[in-house]
């Protein structure tokens, strides 16, 4: 009796599952790209209407392109009375609030993870419910809260820098925190131990071990803080009474006039803006892909 070799009476699902697999991909990679065109496209129209003419960016026939750039917006940006100062304060602030959310997280996050205490639970609840209560809801009570503080502490009250530290650094930690715990928590606790046999302190376990760990979780909550302090608007016209110490965002206010806004002048305001967010975000990228893998396979 002849018998039929197996090989030739294989099924041929696998070859279907790879198939398919091969148009799941594509689809997939067709989104994406197509999601990264649609959120990179309003980027791009803002760097291109600084570049336009006024008689371009008013033009009832907009056009992806142009054909007679200029940098008359810029200069009108630039131009602008304490251009310098709100640019400086805008990155005092924002340098301020990612320093110490990320030290103060960081803490928070190890006491959540590597301690048993009462209402830790709660603590961890009240976090996540405070990142979702409005910030236009929190502003006037933050308003009267914070005269109040600078009554007590000038350096922290109303028409001051202190005040935009202490709100912002408020609005990052309960993020950060919340990412942070995610990566101390994926730490395994023997390194920990091991680090205790070799007679390594607390100190030293913290920053020696899981500090370093912990780095990518701290260029992601670092790249938020920042994005927070730094394009804060509300906050800044909230607490600031004053021209000297108003930031980067109220500079934008100047080429919003009653009678016709200046659009060239806004959207070249709006991309030297964005260039120091594009600078800090390539500089802790290489953090952000890295991951814990590379650092615990030993």
């Amino acid at each position: 009796m002849n018998r039929t070799p197996a090989a030739a009476v294989r099924p041929a699902g696998p070859r279907r599952s790879k198939g398919n697999r091969t148009v799941s991909r594509r689809i997939a990679n067709t989104t994406a790209i197509v999601i990264a065109l649609l959120t990179v496209f309003p980027l791009y129209w803002m760097v291109l209407s600084a570049f336009k003419p006024d008689g371009e960016i008013n033009s009832v026939d907009p056009r992806p392109w142009t054909w007679h750039p200029t940098l008359s917006n810029f200069r009108d940006a630039f131009g602008v009375s304490g251009f310098g100062g709100y640019f400086l304060n805008s990155l005092i602030v924002a340098t301020v609030v990612v320093v110490l959310s990320g030290l103060v997280a960081f803490l928070a996050a190890v006491a959540l993870t590597r301690f048993n205490f009462k209402f830790r639970t709660t603590i961890l609840v009240m976090f996540l419910v405070a990142q979702m209560v409005p910030v236009e809801a929190l502003t006037i009570p933050l308003f009267f809260l914070v005269r109040d503080i600078g009554s007590v502490a000038p350096q922290f009250g109303l028409s001051t820098l202190g005040s935009l530290m202490l709100v912002n650094l408020a609005f990052s930690l309960p993020f950060a925190i919340w990412m942070l715990r995610g990566f101390v928590k994926a730490i395994p606790e023997s390194l920990e131990e091991a680090a205790r046999i070799d007679g390594a302190n607390r100190f030293t376990i913290l920053w020696r071990i899981l500090f370093p760990l912990v780095a990518p979780g701290l260029a992601a909550t670092s790249v938020f803080s920042f994005i927070t302090a730094w394009n804060d608007f509300v906050f800044a016209k909230t607490f600031i009474l004053d021209t000297d110490h108003q930031t980067l965002p109220a500079a934008l206010m100047v080429f919003f006039k009653p009678d016709e806004n200046d659009w060239g002048g806004i959207m070249a305001a709006s991309t030297l803006m964005t260039i120091p967010v594009l600078i800090f975000f390539v500089l802790v990228q290489r953090h952000l892909v890295s991951g814990l893998g590379g650092a615990v396979k030993d």
